[in-house]
């Protein structure tokens, strides 16, 4: 183990035996810390905070804080992070708080890159990114692949979906159906991520089947409802239609169209 002189470590912190501490970083009680991540100068982690195998967190990072939420009156509340995840300079993740399940959770391979901030309850999957500046309200749910812009703000309670791009700059305060590529103020659709897609090897079959999808929901001029009756006639059976049309239905914020 690889601590600096300088960096303050509680005696209740548990840390894997290769795990490297940087200088002037003071790491809290009940802090947990998987193998082979490394911990650069000047970061904070709070207490109920546990870190998965191969992190890296770059300097000045405030990870496991208190929520910003003055409904927080102290409960123990926990920030979960998986493995290899990239967490640049400036980032800040919030504990969750008991309104909100208790759980901040982030999975796996993930990069969030410098002056992100993920709020208190948020759910984010693997493989997502948080460009520079990018922001997320309390309670908000990211799944996998899901690419968020510098300078985006979204919304509480707002679900991004797989796959889905949004542009930076953007407001957001509708859930982002997957597959798909957002951006504005407020935001709108503007079609498939057929880019994203391409570059994860998704097949050509697949992407003319989410665009033929997008132009019947969004395009047509049909009522939600019909219009997801309309391509499940067409294109059920192929999953990323039916994992779309899942997201649309269970939406309870509202559908950015």
């Amino acid at each position: 183990m690889s601590i600096h002189a300088t960096a303050i470590v509680h005696r209740d912190a548990e840390l894997a035996s290769d795990v490297s501490v940087g200088p002037y970083s003071i790491i809290e009680s009940g802090v947990q810390i998987g193998s082979g991540t490394e911990i650069g100068p000047h970061v904070v982690i709070k207490p109920y905070t546990t870190i998965g195998r191969g992190c890296r967190i770059y300097q000045f990072a405030s990870i496991g804080e208190i929520p910003q939420d003055l409904k927080f009156k102290g409960e123990k509340s926990y920030l979960v992070i998986g493995d290899n995840n990239q967490i640049r300079e400036y980032v800040t993740m919030n504990r969750g708080t008991e309104g909100g399940g208790g759980i901040t959770r982030i999975g796996n391979n993930n990069l969030f890159m410098a002056y992100a901030h993920v709020a208190h309850d948020c759910s984010i999957g693997n493989h997502a990114i948080l460009a520079n500046a990018a922001t997320l309200a309390g309670h908000i749910q990211v799944a996998d692949y899901a690419s968020i812009g510098g300078l985006v703000a979204i919304h509480q309670f707002v679900r991004v979906g797989e796959h889905a791009f949004i542009g930076g700059k953007s407001a957001v305060t509708l859930d982002i159906p997957p597959f798909m590529l957002a951006s504005g103020d407020r935001a709108t659709l503007h079609g498939v991520n057929t880019t994203g897609l391409s570059r994860r090897g998704f097949s050509d079959e697949i992407v003319q089947a989410l665009k033929k999808a997008y132009r019947i929901l969004f395009r047509s001029g049909l009522k939600l409802a019909e219009a997801m009756d309309k391509v499940r006639e067409e294109l059920g059976g192929i999953p990323e239609i039916e994992r779309l049309l899942d997201f649309l239905n269970t939406s309870e914020r509202g559908i950015t169209r």
